[in-house]
């Protein structure tokens, strides 16, 4: 099973990275994570980001450049990754599904928690 899946870097003018944290319940759960989600078969990984962003964080993107792409293989299932750098946003970023959220500092995200497809992200923006 492959899952397609657009994530957001999302960088603010402190230079601050935002991360959520995953519902304990889902796959990799109570890990921490860049907020996006999976791609619907009727849109394009940017169309699915930015709707992903709007309805998890209530920002509506002005524009993403797109940054890597990630193949992960889990035991239970295959992620494919699009990550984006998103800098430039309308709103305040709110966890409107009630997830936890932080700006944090690029050195900080060895210290948390995520799931092991994020390793090559942390790894280029560290």
């Amino acid at each position: 099973m492959s899952v397609h899946v657009a994530i957001a870097v999302i960088i603010n003018n402190k230079n601050q990275v935002l991360i959520t944290k995953r519902s304990a319940d889902k796959h990799q759960g109570d890990k921490w994570e860049f907020p996006g989600g999976k791609v619907e078969s009727t849109e394009t990984s940017q169309e699915a980001l930015y709707r992903e962003l709007k309805e998890e964080i209530g920002i509506t993107v002005e524009s993403a450049t797109f940054l890597l792409d990630i193949v992960h293989q889990y035991k239970t299932k295959e992620v494919l990754l699009d990550v984006y750098e998103v800098r430039h946003w309308i709103g305040e970023a709110q966890g409107l599904e009630g997830q936890p959220m932080r700006w944090v500092d690029r050195s900080e995200l060895s210290v948390y928690k995520f799931p092991s497809a994020n390793a090559k992200i942390i790894s280029k923006l560290s």
